[in-house]
């Protein structure tokens, strides 16, 4: 019996040793408290090393975890729990806590019923509460997250046919309830109805599938408000269940919101809301290509006298004549007819089902309409006109330059004729090398972007009387090759380009090529280039992001890079062009205001934009040697410009009097045939690399 006894035993330590059970046995008659061995290791300690006192396991136990370890043994003696059972944390040996399960309870009582021993075991449990800790963790990061997204999270039990839907589901839904159960059929009743049965076949994925449904509907909330909604929706198995649709919906109005927003201002013009060029011309194909829609009446409009009253008014009342025009072309023309506004004063029209009768009566209500148009306070003593220009389309042959370019020139007609009219476009009338012959002239350019036809040449802008090599400034230059080689200056094609809505894809085309092909140089500081931007370019939304993109591809630094900007370009595009200097500045790119004192606005532009350099127009330096008037307009801007800390640079200069003339003034730098004929590019940059080395060749040797 002795022997089965000690078997017994045996058999209990390996198997609490095995189970690493820490098993205690307190003696309430006398005080003394038993730790087992595998206790005494679950802490670090060798059998025998602690004192089994009462009070022992206390001693150890965090002091966050004594006061609910005690009370947990308290309520169980006074007989109001069944057993103790709590989580504490005890001291291991080498300083760390471990976790334990401390479950036990009494095993002897008196003869009045009077506790007299409890036994109990603590099980190591340190790895489970790590494990809870990191699913907290992992579950505050995803509630983060899901608050963060605005998401709300659902499910449906498709055994019990019930629905919960958290907070924000309901917030989402607009729903009032403080539970997140919710009827079954309840998300059906918020379906939109045009939506409403795409919506459900979406959100029944087939049973036992894994993938992901996404699907996007809109809501009516019991306020009548319409909300954009998408969810995603997996089928889940569930152990004992038929399963469950498991689902994330989030509030996605406002992104909806701004894509429409963003698709509109992709299409029309920011400042008129009528279509931009890119959008008319596609409109302007698909109709010619109908053949229901012919005759199409083709209308080409330019504003007269606009660039006067912008001079005198001020952009500002540019904005409110170039909205009010728009408005009143817009309410002249028929549901089927179209109208985009090309580019500062410049606009478009195309009218389906068009004869003569119909083309000259709306074209008088245009004429109309403009004269009509409000002005503003600022501009009441200005007027406005038009010039326009008809063509019509009968053939469904006829290209979208070709319908623009007559119409075009039947407007070029029309100003002649003497503004406030409009002409029809006629074959045998046209200009000798108009607009036909501009149609060609703009598919030459854009073939010439893509086959190598069209050639960067530069012109040194000099410092006067310094050599070159002490700044290395260039002014980029384009020119155009023709079929016979020879070359067609900016002159003749940039017009063109402007005309057919050209000019920023060639500006880009000016500003990646020369950044890819002299970046290096650019780098090692050989040179310093300036591009000039058209009006087109300065109304570009995505040109800075153009611009970032061609610096960082081709590591050319940003104050080496200058931009040109004319008043022409600024007076239909102020906001544009106050905005752009604003954001190269920010980038430390250099900003000139080109052909300084054409306009009655130079001084304007000069007090609002913060710009590095003006240059002053050509028409004051190439007779200054015999003008005093230009003498004197050339040495009142250098001195403005000075003052505000804005450098000065002459263009044309053509003979040696005329720079001794602007050296005496302070003129610091100057540019033109005297100085410095335009050639290639290439050649520029080679000849500057070559004598920025010289110098470090001579030290080596």
């Amino acid at each position: 019996m002795a022997d089965d006894k000690a078997r017994k035993g045996e058999f209990w330590a390996l198997a609490l040793d095995r189970a690493q059970l820490g098993v205690w046995d307190w003696n309430l008659a006398i005080g003394d408290c038993y730790y087992s061995p595998t206790w005494s290791r679950m802490l670090g300690y060798a059998e025998g090393e602690l004192a089994n006192t009462s009070d022992l396991w206390l001693k150890l136990t965090h002091p966050d975890d004594r006061e609910r370890a005690l009370a947990s043994g308290d309520r169980h003696i006074a007989g109001l729990v069944d057993s103790i059972e709590t989580e504490l944390r005890l001291k291991h040996k080498d300083g760390h806590w471990v976790w334990v399960l401390d479950r036990g309870g009494i095993v002897e009582r008196d003869a009045e019923g009077k506790p007299l021993r409890l036994m109990g075991v603590q099980t190591d449990i340190t790895k489970q509460k790590e494990a809870e800790a990191a699913l907290d963790e992992v579950n505050v990061r995803f509630r983060l997250a899901l608050a963060a997204s605005g998401t709300g999270i659902w499910h449906y039990d498709i055994g019990t046919n019930k629905s919960y839907w958290d907070a924000r589901t309901r917030e989402i839904f607009g729903l009032v309830s403080d539970t997140d159960e919710v009827t079954a059929d309840l998300w059906h009743t918020y379906l939109h109805p045009d939506d409403k049965e795409a919506t459900e076949r979406a959100h029944l994925p087939p049973p036992g599938s894994e993938g992901v449904t996404a699907t996007q509907y809109r809501i009516v909330r019991r306020d009548g408000v319409v909300r954009h909604v998408e969810s995603l929706v997996r089928f889940v198995v569930a152990a004992g269940s038929a399963g469950q649709i498991l689902g994330t919906v989030r509030d996605i109005t406002e992104e909806k919101k701004r894509a429409q927003e963003l698709a509109f201002a992709a299409h029309h013009d920011a400042l008129t809301g009528l279509l931009n060029r890119a959008a008319f011309d596609r409109l302007l194909a698909e109709n010619i290509g109908a053949a229901d829609r012919l005759p199409l009446a083709v209308f080409y409009v330019d504003l007269d006298y606009f660039k006067a009253l912008n001079d005198y008014a001020g952009h500002a009342a540019g904005d409110v004549a170039l909205r009010s025009v728009a408005a009143g072309i817009r309410a002249s023309l028929p549901p089927s007819a179209h109208a985009a506004r090309l580019g500062g004063d410049e606009f478009a029209l195309l009218v389906p089902k068009c004869d003569d009768a119909c083309a000259e009566r709306l074209a008088r209500a245009v004429l109309a309409a403009v004269r009509h148009a409000d002005l503003g306070t600022a501009a009441t003593s200005r007027r406005l006109a038009a010039s326009i220009g008809i063509a019509f389309v009968r053939d469904r042959n006829i290209t979208v330059a070709d319908a623009l370019a007559c119409a075009d020139d039947a407007c070029y007609a029309a100003k002649a004729g003497g503004r406030d009219r409009f002409a029809v476009f006629s074959a045998e009338t046209a200009s000798g090398a108009g607009a036909l012959n501009a149609a060609r002239l703009a598919a030459k350019l854009v073939d010439a972007m893509e086959d190598g036809h069209l050639k960067l040449f530069g012109q040194e802008i000099h410092r006067l009387g310094r050599p070159w090599e002490d700044s290395r400034h260039i002014e980029v230059l384009a020119r155009l090759e023709g079929r016979n080689g020879k070359l067609i200056p900016p002159g003749e094609f940039m017009p063109v380009a402007e005309r057919f809505g050209l000019a920023a894809r060639l500006d880009r085309w000016i500003i990646r090529t020369a950044l890819t092909r002299h970046g290096k140089a650019m780098r090692s500081g050989a040179v310093s280039l300036d591009f000039n931007l058209s009006a087109q370019t300065l109304s570009d939304p995505q040109l800075w992001d153009f611009v970032d993109a061609a610096i960082a591809e081709s590591g050319a630094p940003a104050p080496a890079i200058g931009f040109e900007i004319t008043e022409t370009a600024a007076v239909t595009n102020f906001d544009a062009a106050e905005q752009f200097v604003r954001r190269a500045r920010q980038r430390r790119c250099r900003v000139s205001l080109d052909d300084f004192g054409a306009g009655m606005s130079s001084f304007e532009y000069l007090r609002r934009f913060p710009i590095d350099a003006i240059k002053i127009d050509g028409s004051f330096i190439e007779h200054i040697a015999d003008s005093r008037f230009d003498r004197e307009i050339v040495s009142a801007i250098a001195g403005i410009a000075r003052s505000m800390g804005a450098a000065v640079v002459a263009e044309k200069i053509e003979e040696r009097s005329a720079l001794e003339i602007l050296t005496s003034m302070g003129v610091a730098y100057g540019q033109g045939y005297f100085l410095h004929r335009p050639e290639p590019l290439e050649g520029i940059v080679a000849r500057a690399g070559d004598d920025a080395t010289r110098p470090a060749r001579r030290r080596q040797a």
